[in-house]
């Protein structure tokens, strides 16, 4: 009976202790998103670190590693959801924009409608624009489209940070990593990463298309990342259920991924970015052209990364797998969110890269890729593509 009486008192205790640890954390770090810094402000206090003292910025648990600064540069989609993860892990987090988006994220803070996850979130990282760069960050992620990458190398290089991280396709990588350290004035790690994460922006609001709680394909370009770099990664996610997918040659990694989704675009625009009016034919030639894809990549000398991904061009059971994932992407409305959405948005991107494998493949001229070329010719050119999408969106 004793011990009944006592667990009402003890759960009201810990509700207690939890909304005063939760003010605390609101009172003195206001800009570090309270819910997740109240356990470290414990966590800091058993280590011997007094947190009144480190003032509203929170400048001593950055100092002992307890918090890492960190800068997204980029609040497109991934950037933004990406910014949205680290504040729920409790980092200190700076968000670079532009234009009016700036000044709305500034106002009205960053608030992304998860669409399948069915939930809003509102998160107040610092936000900045690219003269307000300034000190020291543990980690930069930078989430530019493909073909706007090379505007922001020399930011890159000139950037006072630890660890800098380049997101999303990319198919010269090897040179943008050599302009970087060349030009550095601080020594740097640099990893590259893809996250597969769609959306749109509608008004004040980021519309974030996602499976599950989302994840980081992250690397090296050709060697393993050393323990040291991988747990200091590793830590600005802790406490989320975000993953990140570690590779030992991500330069491989954003090859064979060009060669899968390529085709992918390539039929997207012969369809009017409606997978709804592909024909199996059409979804067939795509697989064959991914195949020749991966084959001319290993002709070049690249590894299939991830292992045996070019299986699922290739007869048997993972074949039959993508080809149901293409007919439901033709059938429902998973080919708009997976890849007909962001081909649209996204013509200049894709041009840059179709560009880039097209230099590849006059290393070996004498390849054929009679599939790859039939689905190009397919489709309307890189212009009237431009024009008909990137214009529409100009005038809307």
């Amino acid at each position: 009976m004793t011990g009944e009486r006592k667990r009402p008192i003890f759960a009201a205790l810990a509700v207690l202790i939890a909304a005063a640890d939760y003010l605390w954390a609101l009172w003195y770090y206001g800009g570090l998103c309270a819910l997740q810094i109240a356990p470290v402000i414990r966590y800091a206090l058993a280590a011997g670190i007094d947190p009144c003292r480190a003032g509203l910025s929170g400048n001593s648990l950055l100092k002992e590693g307890i918090v890492m600064k960190v800068l997204v540069y980029g609040a497109g989609v991934i950037g933004a959801y990406l910014t949205h993860v680290l504040c729920e892990a409790g980092n200190d987090v700076t968000l670079l924009a532009r234009g009016n988006w700036r000044r709305t994220l500034e106002a009205k803070g960053l608030t992304i409608r998860h669409h399948l996850q069915r939930k809003t979130t509102i998160d107040r990282p610092r936000i900045i624009g690219r003269d307000g760069i300034s000190g020291h960050y543990d980690i930069v992620f930078f989430t530019m489209n493909y073909q706007q990458a090379g505007a922001i190398l020399d930011d890159a290089a000139a950037m006072d940070a630890d660890v800098i991280v380049l997101v999303g396709n990319n198919l010269s990588a090897p040179d943008m990593e050599a302009y970087i350290k060349t030009h550095s004035k601080v020594p740097k790690q640099i990893l590259f990463g893809f996250q597969a994460t769609a959306g749109k922006r509608e008004g004040e609001v980021l519309i974030c298309e996602r499976m599950g709680a989302g994840k980081m394909n992250i690397g090296l370009l050709e060697t393993p990342a050393q323990d040291a770099l991988r747990e200091k990664m590793e830590r600005l996610f802790e406490n989320t259920v975000f993953r990140l997918r570690w590779y030992d040659a991500m330069e491989s990694f954003l090859k064979c991924h060009a060669a899968a989704v390529l085709p992918l675009a390539y039929l997207a625009y012969a369809a009017g970015c409606d997978y709804k009016r592909t024909t199996g034919e059409q979804r067939r030639r795509s697989m064959e052209a991914a195949r020749e894809g991966y084959d001319l990549l290993v002709k070049l000398g690249y590894s299939i990364v991830p292992e045996d991904d070019d299986m699922f061009y290739r007869p048997g059971i993972r074949r039959v797998i993508m080809r149901a994932l293409l007919f439901a992407m033709a059938k429902t409305v998973i080919g708009e969110l997976a890849a007909a959405a962001h081909c649209r948005h996204a013509v200049s991107e894709m041009e840059q890269m179709d560009a880039a494998f097209e230099r590849l493949r006059k290393k070996r001229p004498d390849f054929l890729m009679p599939n790859w070329d039939a689905m190009r010719n397919a489709m309307p050119d890189w212009a009237a593509l431009r024009q008909q999408y990137e214009g529409a969106t100009r005038h809307a």
